[in-house]
């Protein structure tokens, strides 16, 4: 497969990363060096591993999570999505309802949501004749730099436009996970 091929793969699945991270960065509460740091690192990280967990997974363990891949990326999205509207929409003098999305256990579920798609990938790379770790490293490292990208232009916007984008961060990260929904369901 050539590698160009295998760019164009790991685009696609960074693109979840990209969306997920322009609505993290539009609530405001992920700035600076170290939430920055965290969120693409675990981002990449995520999917070069599921890439490389798919791939050694095999045919009996996929068959089994692709029932329910898409049910668990919607419920984790949408949980994270609701708790963003609820945040944006509460008075300045309330605390915020989702405090830094690139900590504990708000990371680790938008980590596995954005990255369930690799685990399939992974195992369609070991039906062909791929290097799966060069393919994994490939595709961790355009996740990282996507999802650095949307943060970077999510904080922009967040800071234009104030908590309203938090709003539209969690529709944004709902519509990601009624659109993986969707395409499971009826694709």
């Amino acid at each position: 497969m050539p590698i160009w091929t295998i760019l164009l793969i790991a685009i696609g699945l960074a693109m979840d990363c990209f969306a997920v991270s322009l609505g993290v960065g539009t609530a405001g509460t992920a700035t600076g060096p170290r939430p920055t740091f965290r969120l693409f690192f675990h981002f990449g990280l995520f999917q070069g591993l599921m890439t490389l967990l798919g791939w050694l997974a095999g045919t009996t363990v996929v068959s089994y999570i692709a029932s329910v891949d898409h049910w668990v990326a919607f419920g984790l999205l949408a949980f994270v999505g609701v708790r963003m509207i609820h945040g944006g929409l509460r008075n300045e003098e309330d605390t915020p309802a989702i405090s830094n999305p690139s900590r504990g256990l708000t990371l680790v579920m938008l980590s596995v949501a954005t990255s369930i798609d690799a685990l399939a990938v992974g195992l369609s790379l070991a039906l062909m004749d791929v290097n799966v770790f060069w393919s994994a490293l490939l595709i961790g490292g355009v996740s990282a730099t996507l999802s650095l990208v949307g943060l970077n232009l999510g904080n922009q916007l967040g800071m234009r436009f104030g908590k309203s984008m938090e709003v539209i961060g969690g529709v944004i990260l709902i519509g990601i996970g009624v659109r993986v929904l969707i395409t499971h369901l009826v694709g």
